[in-house]
């Protein structure tokens, strides 16, 4: 029986991925980096803003590249002030709600982001469980993150479905034993099922992940 709906947040809540590749390459300006497309692809999307940052300015140490991390959240902010949901979203989270469904968040963003964006998005107050990058030891694609969530909801892996939109996220998500769809905001959905998801969808509306929701959330005959 279904009882929960995991979601990230960026990409997957949100197409806020290109705000974010304008905000990388304004920051690090400076330093002579250019944040192309194959590079917000290849070393940026889904992984933790330690990770990013030792990969694109190795040469400075760890504590000016949480200077960098920082104002480059703070630059995203700024930026992120017009986006909306993706598509179907509303729907999604009003079906789930209307049938005791519980929602989640798990994110790789710092709670400043985070709280920033489900303002914008409308969706302050919408998430039972938030956990964010500041609450765990370890970030995607470690499970942590969503075993964390999954404690917090206080039910089986098998009970939910989780929402993501990038290799880490989702390898995190698959490690954690959930049954998941991909996003297709970023990747392909060829590399979606590579690295392991169970489904993968364009929106929210799509009748592959309806499908799948009105089979898992109908009564089991006894």
């Amino acid at each position: 029986m279904l009882k929960a709906l995991i979601f990230d947040m960026d990409g997957t809540l949100v197409h806020s991925d290109p705000v974010h590749l304008e905000a990388f390459a304004e920051v690090l300006k400076d330093q002579g980096v250019s944040i192309t497309e194959e590079v917000y692809r290849s070393k940026i999307i889904g992984r933790t803003n330690e990770a990013i940052f030792a990969t694109l300015l190795p040469h400075l140490p760890a504590e000016q590249q949480e200077v960098y991390a920082e104002e480059k959240e703070a630059t995203f902010r700024r930026m992120a002030q017009n986006l909306r949901p993706l598509e179907g979203l509303l729907d999604l989270l009003d079906w789930a709600e209307a049938r005791g469904i519980k929602i989640a968040l798990v994110t790789n963003a710092p709670r400043l982001n985070a709280d920033h964006m489900l303002e914008v998005l409308g969706l302050a107050g919408r998430f039972k469980i938030e956990i964010t990058i500041d609450q765990v030891e370890r970030g995607k694609p470690d499970p942590l993150p969503y075993l964390t969530a999954i404690e917090q909801l206080g039910i089986q892996a098998d009970e939910a479905i989780a929402f993501e939109d990038s290799p880490s996220g989702m390898r995190a998500a698959k490690a954690a034993g959930l049954f998941s769809f991909g996003v297709l905001t970023g990747l392909s959905a060829d590399e979606m099922w590579e690295i392991g998801a169970d489904g993968a969808i364009v929106t929210f509306h799509d009748r592959a992940l309806w499908e799948i929701l009105e089979h898992r959330a109908a009564p089991q005959a006894s």
